[in-house]
């Protein structure tokens, strides 16, 4: 579980990173901040494509520069989006928050603080395999 204060900071860092998104088409700008175990925070940003099937959210960008540096169990993660929006992550991120952490906090910026879910209720029967150790 996140500390009052940890929760705080990805708030914030979520905030800022959401200022850096790049929406040319849906004018939605979304940002995200993960926490890893080790307490290092990487930030996230969405970035639109024309083709909208290509687009990236804020979320599984913040994952994947985090696993770019090795980085692979998070302890939470802050979405903020446009004030008065419920900024849910996609099932897709969903998924890709998933696959690494099941068990860490989703914590939503709202515009009179914040709501805080495990991600585990934001998505109870994720898809998993089980690899095998021959693999």
């Amino acid at each position: 579980m996140l500390t009052s204060a940890e929760r705080q900071l990805l708030l914030e860092k979520a905030r800022k990173a959401k200022l850096k998104a790049y929406a040319p088409y849906s004018r939605y700008l979304v940002g995200a901040a993960l926490l890893t175990e080790d307490g290092e925070v990487f930030t996230g940003a969405n970035i639109e494509n024309a083709s909208y099937g290509l687009t990236v959210c804020a979320e599984r960008t913040a994952v994947f520069s985090a696993v770019l540096k090795g980085k692979k169990k998070f302890k939470g993660i802050a979405v903020s989006s446009k004030e008065g929006d419920l900024p849910y992550p996609c099932g897709a991120c969903r998924q890709v928050l998933e696959e690494f952490s099941p068990d860490m906090e989703v914590i939503l910026d709202i515009s009179d603080g914040m709501k805080v879910y495990a991600l585990n209720e934001l998505l109870p029967y994720a898809f998993r395999l089980t690899l095998s150790e021959e693999g």
